[in-house]
Formats: C-alpha cells, sequence, structure tokens
C-alpha cells in the first residue's frame, strides 16, 4: 500500500507528484557505473520503494575497468558488476535496472549519450530523477569527481531539461510510441553546495548491504563499515545522503 513520504522520511522529504495531474510515483537514479548509485542514493531509493515508489536504476556504463584484480577481464568483470549490481537493487525494493553499455573510463558527452538518457526518462515518465552533481572536478577537497560521473551527470540533467521535454529533439522516440515527460523534480548528489539532507538512518544497514553486494569492489570488513558509517554520519548522530535539489517550473 502506498505511505505519504513524511511517514518514512520525517518532515524533510522529496515531493510528492500531483497525481491529478497525471504525475507516477516514480524515481529514476541515473549513476555512471555499478555501485555509484547505491553510494549517491541507495538509502532514499529504499526509502521511495518502501513508500510504493516504483524506482529504476539506469547505469550508464559497463563497469569493465573498475578492478585491479588480476583474475577479472573486461568481460568477466562487466558480468560480475552487472550481477552485483541486480542483486543490490533487489536489497533496496528497486523493481528495474537498466544497462547503457558504454565503456567505463571512456565516456563522453555525445548526442548518442544524451539520446539513449532521453529515452529511459521518456519511457520510464519518472517525477524526480537522481544523479552525479556534474559540476565539482573535487570534492570536498579530498575526492576526484570521475570524468565518467561528471559527464553521467550532465547528460542527465541536460536530458531532463530540455531534451525529453521537446518533441522536435530525438522525434524518432515519439515515432517508437515513446511521449515527451516533464520531471519536476532532480537531485544530485557529489555536491559541493547540498541542499536537501535524506535522513536514512532507519535504512542504513540495506544501504550498506547493497555496497557489500558488489563484491568486486568492496570487502566489506569492519574497517570498510566504520568509514561508510563516519563518513554518512552528521553532528547529532544521524545518517544522512545530502543533494542539491532542483524543482522545475510546472
Amino acid at each position: 500500500m502506498a505511505t505519504g513520504l513524511e511517514d518514512l522520511f520525517g518532515k524533510e522529504h522529496p515531493g510528492e507528484p500531483d497525481e491529478s495531474e497525471g504525475e507516477l510515483r516514480r524515481a529514476m537514479v541515473v549513476a555512471a557505473h555499478p555501485d555509484d548509485a547505491d553510494f549517491g542514493a541507495a538509502g532514499t531509493a529504499a526509502l521511495l520503494a518502501q513508500s510504493g515508489w516504483e524506482v529504476r536504476y539506469v547505469v550508464v556504463t559497463d563497469g569493465s575497468k573498475g578492478s585491479d584484480d588480476p583474475k577479472f577481464t573486461p568481460e568477466t568483470l562487466v558480468e560480475a558488476r552487472e550481477r552485483e549490481q541486480r542483486a543490490a537493487a533487489d536489497l533496496l525494493g528497486v523493481e528495474d535496472v537498466r544497462f547503457l553499455g558504454f565503456t567505463d573510463g571512456e565516456l563522453v558527452y555525445s548526442r548518442e549519450l544524451l539520446g539513449a538518457i532521453t529515452r529511459e526518462i521518456r519511457e520510464f515518465q519518472p517525477f524526480a530523477v537522481y544523479t552525479h552533481d556534474p559540476e565539482p572536478v573535487i570534492i570536498n577537497e579530498g575526492f576526484v569527481n570521475h570524468s565518467d560521473h561528471r559527464i553521467t551527470g550532465l547528460a542527465t540533467v541536460d536530458a531532463v531539461y530540455p531534451t525529453a521535454r521537446d518533441r522536435l529533439n530525438f522525434p524518432e522516440h515519439l515515432e517508437q510510441g515513446l511521449s515527451t515527460h516533464k520531471v519536476r523534480e532532480f537531485y544530485l548528489w557529489g555536491s559541493n553546495d547540498p541542499t536537501f539532507d535524506i535522513d536514512i538512518s532507519t535504512v542504513l544497514d540495506t544501504k550498506l548491504a547493497a555496497l557489500v553486494a558488489h563484491e568486486s569492489q568492496f570487502s566489506g570488513d569492519e574497517e570498510f563499515i566504520k568509514f561508510f558509517r563516519d563518513r554518512s554520519r552528521n553532528e547529532d548522530g544521524r545518517y544522512l545522503e545530502r543533494f542539491r535539489r532542483v524543482v522545475l517550473f510546472r
């Protein structure tokens, strides 16, 4: 049964669709690599799913370069990471995972990339989209924002507005039976200037389980768990996912 977002999120919660306007309880998370969605928005995804929303992950690259382990070839790593991402999504209640298949580490901004993300938005018709903040190169003076992250974020923002909205952009989508779509909100993780906090304390363990499901990437040992808990906890002891939130005009 669908639940109001305030029941699970508390007073600070994402916006809710106007069903009288035909808006759907759907959220899309667009991530550069397998595991990025779980770092950035797994707690929020789990809470949305518990509230009766349909959540879809879109993974842009194949993850084929994300390991120093000599047992992997690019082909076997792609298979492992896809399997891991699906397992993580199942733990969170994410109903579907799409893989666009661009090569890890070689992503460039292109009409092909923009069209692929636009197509996903038009097909799924989400109320809200979550993705990487494309602006920072260095995050909080301590992390390099991978170029695949920046390009994915920028292409997703551009797909949200104006491309998915405008019928003369990628008219072949309409010929295939899809319709244009106006996303109402988007949320950017990895921002140096977040404006919106989501308390994920009640689903922190679920988020950690989703991250540990990426066995090719994380050991899941006590050191990793402690690092992630410390990184997610704010000064009053709550565990947060932080975003730059944009509410688009109707």
